[in-house]
């Protein structure tokens, strides 16, 4: 018996491979692994030419019987043409369906960022359509398939919310140290809010400051309630406390009580698990340089100002005659300002625009016939004028530098630099104050000031600058490691820690280093030591850079819920609150493809 013929054939023997010939002669083009017939859109498997061509005989025996071999060839051209439109027009759906998904997720985003309501996209949505049909009607159906209900915006806020939380946990693992700053109010449902905001930073300095979380109070707020949510917080982001290196509070008595506040309660549990290890905290140096003002002795002044305010803002009437005043008089100011506690720069805003239109209000209060108001009498004492006069230079002195220690993303040393100028600058005040020199206060060098009230003020700025040695000795005690942070090169190595002290030698005995620190921001320099070399140096400047110094951002957020939930939409609920402050504090860019596709797949899977 022969031995079976088991030799393989090859493929090309087979024609396994696509013939173009075939498009012309039998209707066929080559679709992927398969060929396809222009004709019923049948598919063959093989590419055999046997197979082609009795389905072309089988099935379209008469098809271009009376066609020549050139019309043959057109009629394929032609064929081959309307099958690739129709899998271009299958297609298009899906790519403008992903542009107008994408498009919805970007304007919700933005709709968030600019405090709007979520109905604003309907809104948005109109005006787009409008503009398409006049700029390019033709286009104008791309434009309707994008959704901005109410509902839609919702749901996309909360995606990008959720996606925000995602890489702020993907960057939390590569934190190497972070700290927080905490602060509770009350919005419009008398609901209390705590804000937790967190600052980290990783092994190449690179610095996140995000909001951590918004905790809803339903019940007390005692320092128990604080330290539970927060501790559930540190949890839901896996933090560990070992890497905790400050918390910075507004001083409410909640967060900073010496037996049940927060921090206690915080310090408490670190020293529990990480024995030795120090947790930093921090009144917010904002707040304390605006309190610094109780030693100053104004009140004689300020209830006679702000009284004036009143009588002239209080009544409509008044109001209104006194701007129409105004504006007749062509005078520089419209109006008179209110005067607001809770607002830092209130106060001295108020006195300097009170002290501009001193002899306006004067004038409109003898027209009113408003005389019993204690301004306009003492308006008539020269002493009460020059105090009046002290206060609008020195609230604004302290405004000036209020405004300096606000904003995101400032370093603690910078920002307790700021104080140490101008603990400086207050030396020089008094001094001169008390040699009747008016140099630096431009307000009261046009009154003609007695020598007596000229002592009175260098002894009020001398208490100033107590009250401001006395506030800030949380700060103060670090101010050797701010010196060390900022100049590492001159520092005494004899006051560094022993762990930093071989490395510190090192450092200033390197002559690149030193040419590298004049030519870089610190945070730059820092990021670019081996780490290898200066690994204690690293690990500190990392700590130093992480800290807050303020509740600033607190408050800023504080101000975007009041306006989200006002009166207007006092039924916001949490979790659309929660995502509201999570968009419009954040730094981070959503990941929009990821959205999209993430929300089409949901779309498809129902």
């Amino acid at each position: 018996m022969s031995a079976p013929n088991t030799k393989k054939r090859k493929i090309e023997d087979e024609c396994r491979t696509f013939n173009k010939d075939w498009t012309t002669k039998y209707f066929f083009i080559e679709n992927k692994t398969t060929a396809l017939c222009l004709i019923c859109r049948e598919s063959v498997a093989a590419f055999k030419e046997y197979n082609l061509k009795r389905h072309f005989q089988t099935k379209h025996k008469n098809f271009g019987i009376n066609l020549s071999g050139t019309e043959l060839q057109r009629k394929a051209d032609d064929l081959v043409r309307n099958l690739k439109q129709e899998q271009t027009i299958f297609a298009k759906p899906s790519s403008v369906q992903e542009a107008a998904t994408k498009a919805s997720f970007v304007i919700a985003h933005k709709v968030v960022k600019n405090n709007k309501p979520f109905v604003e996209g309907e809104f948005i949505k109109e005006c787009i359509l409008d503009i398409a049909d006049i700029i390019c009607p033709e286009n104008k159906k791309k434009f309707e398939n994008i959704s901005l209900s109410r509902r839609t915006v919702v749901r996309r806020i909360d995606a990008v919310s959720e996606d925000l939380t995602d890489q702020l946990l993907n960057k939390i693992k590569t934190f190497k140290w972070f700290s927080l700053a905490l602060d509770e109010s009350t919005d419009i449902q008398d609901t209390a809010q705590l804000l937790i905001f967190i600052r980290g930073i990783d092994d190449k300095f690179l610095i996140t400051e995000e909001l951590l979380s918004l905790e809803h109070l339903k019940d007390t707020t005692t320092g128990q309630d604080l330290f539970d949510n927060v501790s559930k917080c540190l949890d839901r982001f896996a933090l560990s406390l070992d890497k905790l290196a400050s918390v910075t509070t507004d001083g409410a008595p909640s967060l900073t009580g010496k037996n049940v506040g927060l921090i206690r309660k915080i310090n408490d549990q670190v020293q529990n698990l990480h024995p030795g290890q120090t947790i930093l905290s921090f009144h917010c140096i904002i707040h304390q340089e605006n309190l610094c003002k109780v030693a100053l002795d104004f009140k004689h002044v300020i209830d006679p100002v702000v009284s004036a305010v009143n009588i002239i803002r209080a009544r409509g009437l008044n109001h209104r005659q006194f701007k129409s005043f105004l504006e007749d008089l062509e005078s520089e100011h419209s109006d008179v300002l209110y005067h607001t506690n809770v607002r830092w720069l209130s106060l001295g805003k108020v006195l300097k625009r009170v002290w501009n239109l001193r002899d306006e209000i004067v004038l409109f209060l003898e027209m009113k016939d408003i005389t019993t108001v204690e301004f306009t009498t003492q308006m008539k004492n020269t002493e009460w004028l020059s105090d009046f006069a002290f206060a609008v230079d020195i609230l604004d002195r302290l405004n000036e530098l209020n405004v300096k220690l606000q904003g995101k993303g400032v370093f603690a040393h910078e920002l307790f630099a700021e104080i140490k100028f101008f603990q400086v600058k207050l030396v020089l005040f008094s001094r001169q104050l008390k040699e009747q020199n008016f140099a630096h206060f431009q307000t009261l060098k046009t009154q003609m000031v007695s020598l007596q009230c000229a002592k009175k003020y260098s002894k009020q700025i001398s208490s100033l600058k107590e009250e401001f040695s006395r506030r800030f000795s949380d700060f103060q005690a670090l101010e050797d490691q701010f010196v060390l942070l900022t100049t590492p090169f001159s520092y005494d190595i004899d006051k560094a820690s022993t762990d930093l002290q071989l490395e510190l030698i090192d450092l200033q005995n390197d002559n690149i280093l030193k040419e590298n620190f004049k030519g870089m921001d610190l945070q730059t320099f820092y990021a670019s030591l081996k780490k290898d070399k200066f690994p204690n140096i690293q690990h500190f400047a990392m700590k130093m850079f992480v800290l807050f110094a303020s509740t600033y951002i607190c408050e800023q957020t504080f101000s975007c819920m009041n306006i989200n939930k006002s009166k207007y939409r006092s039924q916001l609920t949490d979790t659309n609150l929660d995502s509201i402050l999570r968009i419009s504090t954040s730094t981070l860019t959503p990941n929009y493809e990821k959205l999209v596709k993430d929300c089409l797949q949901l779309q498809k899977s129902h």
